[in-house]
């Protein structure tokens, strides 16, 4: 929808933000003279050094154009023609990736219900019943996204029975990390902490949530794997022809932890903003903020006029549910005139 009214800082999602200051001085010294094509480049290089330096010597990164091109490269990677992914209902590739799963990999979801967007060993384990069954698409990668997309985190011991359960059935875990960031500055972890040594498989790592301009990567940490993401990259269309300003972003937020300053700063933002619509009669929380996302129930009329001045996303409106997002570049001001706008319009 194109909105002409000027708003004062989005809250609708952290796709709204531009791009770091440090992210784009990386894409304009990449942008000197010519370089090869595909990935042949040295700020490829650089960032394949950086990935083994980040998550260990075995891991392996590939830059891709966006988020859900990341996933779909990731799991087609673990996936056969008659396989089934487990996910929570919520998940991003059950819910807001137009059935790009289904379409293009072919594959069935088998999508759990959740309280808190979070699965547990026991809700991969009630799946498993239809293994060996040649009547039943069968489980073969258990998908989780970190942060889940009701704003929770899992910790690492968490997501190490994940991995366990899904390993000691032959299956494989994936992580949607578009905002993996933001879960490892809550943890206060390195991202090695809760992918390499708790088990992951395959993850995406999302830059573009984080202060990039449309720069994603497919990090493949069991090297069963890594052999047919060159192919599967090209042909599911995620292979950029002037990859160096991918990889020079890339690079740019895992340098001095840029993407730790970023992701911290969005949470800080993001818990502020909750303790300010806390604070208000009226307004609850549905999810514990665990990242820089903050789900409110606000009453109905308040929400109408709020959206008058301000943009953020109605997430259910039978329960009066709202989802505000903050982002690297959030400041307090930005915090300080929506609870102000709140607080009149919750009084009015």
């Amino acid at each position: 929808m194109l909105i002409d009214t000027p708003f004062p800082k989005s809250f609708a999602s952290d796709n709204h933000a531009g791009v770091h200051p440090a992210v784009l001085a990386a894409i304009t010294a990449a942008n000197t003279g010519d370089a090869p094509a595909y990935g042949g480049d040295r700020w490829t290089a650089d960032f394949d050094t950086r990935v083994r330096e980040t998550f260990g010597p075995a891991a392996a990164g590939f830059p891709v154009l966006n988020g859900a091109g990341a996933n779909m490269v990731g799991l087609a990677l673990m996936l056969g023609r008659y396989d089934a992914i487990i996910c929570a209902a919520t998940a991003h590739i059950a819910t807001h990736e137009a059935g790009a799963a289904e379409r293009l990999l072919g594959v069935k979801l088998l999508t759990v219900p959740t309280e808190d967007g979070k699965l547990t060993p026991a809700d991969i384990t009630r799946r498993l019943d239809g293994l060996g069954n040649p009547h039943e698409s069968q489980p073969k990668v258990v998908s989780i996204s970190q942060v889940t997309e009701l704003g929770t985190v899992y910790s690492p011991a968490e997501l190490t029975a994940l991995a366990d359960t899904a390993h000691a059935a032959g299956l494989h875990l994936h992580v949607d990390g578009a905002r993996l960031a933001n879960a490892a500055a809550f943890l206060d972890a390195d991202l090695r902490t809760i992918t390499t040594d708790v088990g992951v498989d395959v993850f995406s790592f999302g830059g573009t949530k984080n202060g990039a301009l449309a720069a994603e990567a497919v990090i493949v940490l069991n090297s069963a794997f890594q052999e047919g993401v060159p192919f599967l990259r090209r042909q599911s269309l995620q292979l950029a022809s002037k990859m160096r300003f991918i990889s020079a972003q890339l690079t740019a937020l895992l340098t001095e932890d840029l993407w730790h300053a970023n992701a911290a700063h969005a949470n800080s933002m993001a818990r502020r903003l909750a303790d300010g619509l806390t604070a208000i009669p009226g307004v609850s929380l549905a999810f514990p903020v665990q990242s820089n996302a903050v789900f409110a129930r606000i009453p109905a009329p308040a929400v109408e006029e709020l959206m008058r001045r301000h943009q953020f996303h109605y997430w259910d409106r039978e329960n009066d549910l709202v989802r505000l997002m903050t982002a690297f570049d959030t400041a307090p001001e930005h915090v300080a005139e929506f609870l102000d706008d709140a607080r009149r319009a919750i009084k009015s």
